[in-house]
C-alpha cells in the first residue's frame, strides 16, 4: 500500500544514533511475489498463518534483547515496527547474563560453556572471553541485529514452508530515527493504521495483528475483570507501555496516557476512512499541542506519512541537530515537518 516508505541509502550506523533517540521505526518488504501474509491473489493461496510467525518471534526477541515494541503493523507484504532501544538494560547486564541471552539466539560459544559450567579458565582464555562478551552485549541493543535475527528466523521458515531458496526479503531493512514525542505519536499512529489506511479494516480494534488492537483487547479485558476497581490499565506484557495515571512519565515509558492515545488513534482512523478533513475535536488539541504538534495538520501527518517523512521525523532544531551529528546540512521532509509541527525553534 506504501509506495515509498522510507528513503535510506546511507549505512545503518551512520543512521541509527542512541545519543539522538532511542526510538526507531522499521520496515522490511518482501521481494516481488513473495507473501509474508494475506493470500496470494495469483494462486489463491493462504499465507494467513504467518503473521503469528511474526508475532511470535517479536514477542521472543524483545525476551532477549534489550530493545522493546512500541508499535506493530503486519501486513501482506510488508510489516512495521517501532522500536525502542534500552542500551542502560543491555550495560546492566551481568557477563553471565549476556552468555545466556546470547545463546538463545545461537549455539554457545566453547569458552562461554566452559564458563556457565564453573570451569577454571587461563588469564588468556578470560581476557578472549571477555571480548566475545562485550561484542555480544552490544548487539543486545543494537537494532540492525534484532531485525536480522527477526527477518533470517522468518525467512527460513518461509522458504522451508515455500520448498525453495533464494530472497526472502528485499534488501535490508529501513528505518527511520523518531526524535520527539510529536514524532513517536505520530508514528505509532500511521503504524497502527495501516490496515485502515489499506481498507482492510475499519476500526482499530478490527485491526488484526497490530499493536493498538493488542492494546484495545488488553485494555477491555482489565475493565472487564473488575469495572469498579481504579488503578493502572493493564497492559499487554511484551509492548513497551505508556505510562499510567499515577506517574509523571518515564524514560522507561511512552509519554501518553493510554486512554488518550486509543481514543485519538480511534477517531484518526474513523476520519481516515470517511475521508475527513478538517481539524480534529478541540478535545484532543492539547494533547498534540503539549508535544508541540499542530493539531490542524494532524490528520495531513497521519494519512501522507509515507509521502512527507523519510528517514528521520521530528521537530526542526532536533533535525538540524541530528543532520550535524551526520555531518549533512538537511534530511528530506523538512517542509512537511514545518506544517506538522506547532512551535518550530530555530
Amino acid at each position: 500500500m506504501d509506495n515509498k516508505e522510507v528513503v535510506m541509502t546511507r549505512a545503518r550506523e551512520t543512521l541509527v544514533s542512541l545519543e539522538a533517540t532511542p526510538y526507531y521505526h522499521c520496515i522490511s518488504r518482501c521481494v516481488r511475489r513473495a507473501w509474508l501474509c494475506g493470500e496470494d491473489p495469483y494462486t489463491g493461496q493462504s499465507f494467513e498463518h504467518r503473521r503469528q510467525w511474526v508475532l511470535d518471534r517479536l514477542q521472543e526477541l524483545v525476551d532477549i534483547f534489550a530493545i522493546d515494541v512500541c508499535a506493530y503493523a503486519i501486513m501482506s507484504n510488508h510489516y512495521h515496527v517501532v522500536l525502542h532501544v534500552d542500551a542502560d538494560k543491555a550495560k546492566g547486564m551481568t557477563d553471565q547474563q549476556v552468555i545466556e541471552q546470547w545463546n538463545r539466539l545461537y549455539k554457545g560459544h566453547m569458552l562461554a560453556d566452559r564458563y556457565l559450567a564453573g570451569e577454571v579458565m587461563s588469564r588468556a582464555e578470560w581476557e578472549a572471553l571477555s571480548e566475545l562478551i562485550e561484542k555480544w552485549r552490544l548487539r543486545l541493543y543494537d537494532i540492525s541485529w534484532f531485525m536480522r535475527c527477526l527477518n533470517e528466523h522468518l525467512a527460513l521458515q518461509a522458504n522451508a514452508e515455500d520448498n525453495c531458496k533464494g530472497r526472502f526479503w528485499e534488501g535490508r531493512f529501513k528505518s527511520q530515527a523518531l526524535l520527539d514525542e510529536g514524532a513517536l505519536l505520530t508514528c505509532m499512529s500511521y503504524v497502527d493504521l495501516n490496515p485502515i489506511r489499506a481498507g482492510l479494516a475499519e476500526t482499530p480494534e478490527h485491526s488484526d495483528f497490530t499493536s493498538v488492537q493488542e492494546r484495545i483487547e488488553a485494555y477491555a479485558e482489565r475493565r472487564s475483570e473488575n469495572k469498579a476497581k481504579l488503578g493502572p490499565k493493564r497492559q499487554p506484557t511484551k509492548l513497551h507501555p505508556f505510562k499510567n495515571g499515577r506517574e509523571k512519565g518515564s524514560v522507561k515509558c511512552i509519554d501518553f496516557e493510554l486512554n488518550d492515545y486509543l481514543r485519538l488513534v480511534d477517531w484518526t482512523g474513523r476520519a481516515i476512512r470517511e475521508d475527513k478533513k478538517g481539524a480534529i475535536p478541540s478535545e484532543f488539541a492539547p494533547i498534540l499541542e503539549r508535544i508541540g504538534l499542530n493539531p490542524d495538520a494532524w490528520l495531513t501527518s497521519v494519512r501522507h506519512y509515507n509521502r512527507n517523512y523519510f528517514s528521520v521525523l521530528g521537530a526542526i532544531d532536533r533535525i538540524k541537530a541530528y543532520a550535524r551529528t551526520q555531518k549533512k546540512s538537511w534530511h528530506r521532509g523538512q517542509r512537511a515537518v514545518l506544517r506538522s509541527y506547532r512551535l518550530v525553534m530555530a
